[in-house]
């Protein structure tokens, strides 16, 4: 979603915060705009579509002052046009928000029949505009802030600056995410710690419903009542130097590469090399006294949940409900107390994860969370987080987390078997050695780099494309046509394979490719016939395989892909790393925007 920066100092503010919103980029936005302190004057630029259109405006319009705010938005209310782009405000108050403000209109009607005068088209305005009318009745920016603080409905992470108040920036939380850095004599305000990574380590994260006044000085937390309050400043992990291309096209072809290390880096942190045993964390319940675990989670981070759900009820012989977050918060299904509630995101800040983390809290559930912010709400409200060690993943697209969150999701099935007394020393210490040789097979994958090249201009020139999976590699479809949608804008579904006869089979014709997951195991025969019932009706078979399913395969296949031959338990892991190449290898045939694409933002903080 939207980004925000602030800052205050005795440094110029617009290089800061242009620099810091491009480390936000990757949350998706359609227009940017800075606003600063101008000596006293609030003076903003703008600009709709990336930010060089507003560094352009930047470089023929300067923007002077060492206080100032900026934001990447993402439209929520108004069309994505330099109007409706943020700051909004008045000649008193600046105001930049992420989120939505669910009581806007009421505001609106109510502000303008007091005479405020409105420009934009965007909830957000209704913020600016409540503040300058506590301000024209006398109140000081910090009184007026707090009084417009509490009439607001929805989720909102903002920033303010104030006619005549240079060195001082107001911030406030509810909802979405916002961290305070600690300078020497200077401030920030971040969406979130990698905005502010070259800046400062030293970070505060508000709770919800906080607010804040930073000044060079340093910063004071209030909660919602107006009281203040102590907010721990921490050390992020976060560098300068983690964010950087390496040399690479694209951000996400460097996040392709890294898989091999984040899934090492993963798995070190939840096994011990010496003895083949999974480690957990300590856990405030027994994992052995559990009788129903309750996954849910959105995109990509949901169907890794299928996956687990498949090694859950496998391995561990545990029910499994999932559910996608934004469906399972309004289905409201009963639970039985004592059950684990078990979210995955990326972020830690996905609204509707975050909105089902507390329906399963108020439903007596133990809360654990895989993440890959340990610092993020929901770490901040689980019992425990089982963390992806996947470092910044700038993408929109979501590739090294996918399969840093099935390493931890594997971890986690063992445990549970083990605690359940259905996997003996023996299989864990099999389970385990197949999970660490992944890193090195995962390096083999890139070597087959040239196939799926050639299997991708066969892709990009379709309108419509099929992926088929049996078992855990329906999800791995799943995923792949996911990621073929979202940055190349062809249409794909995914189906079970089995599911083909009841419906699907009648799109297939000889200009839909149809992109299979078929590797050896189990399941290879019942799928190579549902791919044979297809070449049959003209479809062009596209197989990802292992190398021993790659012979029987070549007979019916355009073309096929053999990666390493893994145990079945860790093939959905490996097989999601040439599906998600194609989807990118697609996307540079076709131009698009490969990190950025249209209408996408990587960390969803509002419905």
């Amino acid at each position: 979603m939207c980004g925000i920066v602030g800052v205050v100092g005795s440094n110029q503010a617009t290089p800061v915060i242009l620099d810091a919103l491009r480390r936000l980029e990757y949350r998706g936005y359609d227009s940017a705009g800075i606003a600063t302190l101008e000596e006293g004057h609030v003076e903003r630029r703008r600009a709709a579509g990336k930010l060089d259109h507003l560094a352009t405006l930047l470089a023929r319009m300067p923007l002077p002052g060492v206080t100032g705010i900026g934001h990447t938005r993402w439209a929520t209310h108004g069309a994505p046009t330099e109007n409706n782009a943020h700051p909004h405000g008045t000649e008193r108050v600046s105001v930049v928000h992420n989120g939505i403000i669910e009581n806007f209109e009421e505001l609106r009607h109510e502000l303008e029949a007091a005479g405020q005068v409105f420009s934009t088209d965007t909830d957000s305005e209704t913020i600016a505009q409540l503040v300058d009318y506590h301000l024209q009745r006398g109140l000081s920016p910090r009184e007026a802030a707090h009084e417009c603080l509490k009439r607001l409905e929805g989720a909102y992470a903002l920033a303010m600056i104030f006619a005549g108040h240079d060195g001082m920036v107001i911030g406030a939380r509810h909802g979405a995410p916002l961290v305070v850095g600690f300078g020497d004599n200077e401030m920030f305000l971040g969406s979130d710690s990698l905005a502010l990574a070259p800046l400062t380590r030293r970070i505060a994260y508000l709770d919800d419903g906080d607010w804040t006044v930073i000044t060079p000085a340093g910063a004071a937390f209030f909660d919602m009542a107006g009281n203040p309050v102590e907010r721990p400043v921490r050390l992020t992990a976060l560098i300068a130097a983690s964010v950087g291309k390496d040399g690479y096209r694209h951000y996400m072809e460097k996040e392709l590469h890294e898989h091999p290390v984040v899934i090492g880096q993963t798995l070190q942190r939840l096994i011990d090399p010496a003895t083949r045993r999974v480690v957990m964390p300590d856990l405030p319940f027994d994992l052995a006294a559990v009788q129903r675990v309750v996954l849910t989670a959105c995109g990509s981070a949901f169907y890794a949940g299928m996956i687990g759900r498949y090694w859950i009820e496998q391995y561990a012989r545990l029910p499994v409900d999932i559910d996608v977050a934004s469906e399972m918060r309004y289905r409201n299904p009963p639970l039985t107390r004592g059950g684990l509630g078990l979210l995955i995101s990326q972020s830690g800040e996905t609204a509707d994860t975050l909105a089902a983390l507390r329906g399963m809290r108020e439903a007596g559930q133990h809360i654990v969370s895989v993440l890959n912010v340990e610092q993020s709400t929901m770490a901040r409200e689980s019992d425990a987080v089982l963390g992806t060690v996947a470092g910044p993943e700038i993408s929109v697209a979501s590739t090294k987390a996918f399969t840093a969150q099935l390493s931890v999701l594997a971890c986690l099935t063992i445990a549970l078997g083990r605690a359940r007394g259905l996997i003996g020393p023996a299989q864990e210490e099999s389970m385990v050695t197949n999970l660490l040789d992944l890193p090195s097979k995962a390096t083999e994958v890139f070597e087959r780099h040239d196939e799926i090249r050639r299997m991708a201009t066969i892709v990009a020139d379709a309108r419509d494309v099929l992926y088929l999976g049996r078992g855990a590699m329906f999800p791995v479809a799943l995923e792949g046509a996911l990621k073929l949608k979202e940055i190349t804008y062809i249409h794909a579904e995914a189906y079970a394979a089995g599911e083909m006869k009841h419906g699907p089979i009648s799109l297939i014709d000889n200009t839909v490719p149809v992109v299979a997951t078929v590797p050896s195991g189990p399941l290879f025969e019942k799928t190579l016939s549902n791919l044979q019932e297809a070449r049959a009706r003209g479809g062009r078979l596209l197989v990802f395989t292992d190398m021993a399913g790659a012979p029987r395969l070549r007979e019916i296949a355009e073309c096929v892909v053999a990666i390493p031959t893994v145990d079945e338990f860790v093939a959905p892991i490996l097989q999601t790393i040439p599906v998600q190449i194609l989807a990118y290898e697609v996307a540079l045939l076709k131009g698009t925007d490969v990190d950025q694409p249209r209408n996408l933002a990587k960390s969803v903080t509002v419905e």
